[in-house]
């Protein structure tokens, strides 16, 4: 599952719960609900992350 944050970017969060909190470290399991993220999901991830990066960044409201 991938969400997108306020600026834009894209987010990989877990199919099973929705967690957007991933250990990469044991296997990329959920912290949540400790399900494996498959390499599908991964692919999918990376494939936006890199649509996002292609993409020139929208302007940032300057606050003053």
């Amino acid at each position: 599952m991938i969400f997108i944050n306020p600026r834009g970017a894209p987010e990989l969060a877990c199919d099973h719960c929705g967690c957007r909190w991933v250990d990469r470290t044991n296997g990329n399991h959920c912290y949540e609900c400790g399900e494996e993220i498959s390499d599908a999901a991964i692919a999918e991830f990376q494939k936006a992350a890199a649509e996002f990066a292609a993409k020139p960044l929208p302007p940032r409201d300057d606050p003053k």
